[in-house]
């Protein structure tokens, strides 16, 4: 049975995701990629002319990070001209579905090694006006048929649905806090992380730039909600509003505004990348496999509220693998919003102390293309140092999906 072997994987730091005050604002995204594509090479003793593909996640290919930026951060990193790219856009996904697409060149037998991951600058110039919820650009009959709002809308709406209170939310924010600064301190993510420098050789970032470790629940409690003011805002001439563009698939719905800026994700930059390989090959060039990818699924579910989709996405990967979630060690799931954590948890009945295990989103920051190919190393990284064998990694995406990856240890 044909096998796809994670080798390695690694990610850049996260940096604020601010034009001029983050620590990689000043950086090119191609840069950004190649520095995880280097490290890969690198780390790993790479014949670079070997990668049959680059497959990159990037949801905002537009100004810097248009014009393939797989291809374009391979080549900057040095690799072989024969080693080809593409770049891939599931919006919040991107990064894990680049995983996932990677294992399937693999496991189809079309490819022998292959780099997956992702890269998102959303300290970018230009960058703005790319966002899932505008995604219908003017294509009315879409917007009748499948209203989609400001995500940060919808994390309320779907807050308000399931009776999930703000209190809530800020109690699972302050654990990630909790998490993430434990992980930090003791040196959990130092495995897999790659310092970033300047083209002078100046170092640019080696830490994540984001997280608050004296986050307290009084400093939470105090936050204005995010999304109030946006709810109300026009989204045409006609002025209709995010928030009644749910409120045409939920009549009626008055929203509870809970989510703010301590427990939702953080914008982020970073980059992030995974070497798979088959058996065959790993074999004859003497790479030691530190995972497979048991099982990837891919779900939609509805565009409106958009962030529900990883339940339903969890579900279908733990049926192709015919496992359950008893069987999973470790869960990562993007913290998107407090609300998406904390509805999976609840909905899928999980051990609070299997989830998201060295923090999320909330704490790191979330540089979209990327998150997912980081998760993946995060997830792996942890089961190594617990040894544990299973991993699963799903997240929300713009459009009302979401991909699912199951790995487990070599």
């Amino acid at each position: 049975m044909r096998e796809a072997w994670i080798i390695d994987a690694c990610r850049t730091p996260r940096g604020a995701g601010k034009a001029e005050k983050g620590a990689l604002s000043a950086i090119h995204p191609q840069q950004l990629g190649a520095a995880v594509l280097k490290a890969l090479a690198e780390r790993n003793d790479l014949n670079t002319a070997d990668v049959g593909d680059v497959i990159w996640g990037t949801s905002a290919q537009v100004a810097a990070q248009s014009g393939d930026i797989g291809r374009m951060s391979a080549l900057d990193a040095g690799y072989d001209i024969r080693s080809s790219g593409i770049t891939v856009d599931r919006f919040c996904g991107a990064g894990l579905s680049a995983v996932a697409l990677a294992s399937a060149s693999v496991l189809s037998g079309m490819e022998d090694l292959v780099v997956a991951g992702g890269t998102e600058m959303m300290s970018m110039p230009g960058r703005r006006g790319s966002g899932p919820m505008l995604m219908d650009f003017g294509n009315l009959r879409l917007r009748a048929s499948h209203p989609q709002s400001n995500q940060g809308v919808c994390a309320d709406a779907i807050a308000t649905l399931e009776g999930i209170s703000r209190q809530d939310i800020d109690s699972f924010a302050l654990e990630s806090q909790r998490r993430a600064a434990n992980a930090i301190q003791n040196g959990y993510f130092d495995k897999s992380l790659v310092p970033v420098y300047h083209e002078n050789g100046d170092l640019a970032l080696d830490r994540d730039e984001l997280p608050r470790p004296s986050t307290t629940a009084e400093t939470l409690a105090g936050l204005k909600p995010s999304f109030a003011e946006l709810a109300e805002l026009s989204v045409n001439d006609e002025g209709l509003t995010y928030g009644a563009l749910i409120r045409q698939v939920y009549p009626g719905l008055d929203i509870d505004f809970v989510h703010h800026a301590g427990n939702s994700s953080g914008v982020a930059d970073g980059s992030a990348a995974v070497l798979l390989a088959s058996p065959d090959y790993a074999r004859r060039h003497g790479l030691k496999p530190r995972a497979r990818v048991l099982a990837y699924a891919n779900m939609g579910d509805c565009p409106t509220l958009m962030l529900n989709a990883p339940v339903p996405a969890t579900r279908k990967v733990l049926h192709k693998a015919e496992l359950s979630v008893d069987d999973i060690d470790l869960f990562e799931i993007n913290e998107a919003f407090g609300v998406v954590a904390e509805k999976f948890i609840r909905e899928l009945k999980l051990d609070r102390d299997k989830v998201n295990v060295n923090g999320g989103a909330i704490a790191l920051g979330h540089p979209i293309g990327a998150t997912g190919a980081m998760l993946v190393g995060t997830v792996l990284d942890e089961l190594e140092r617990r040894d544990l064998q299973r991993g699963l990694v799903t997240m929300c995406t713009g459009g009302g999906m979401a991909p699912a990856v199951i790995i487990e240890r070599i």
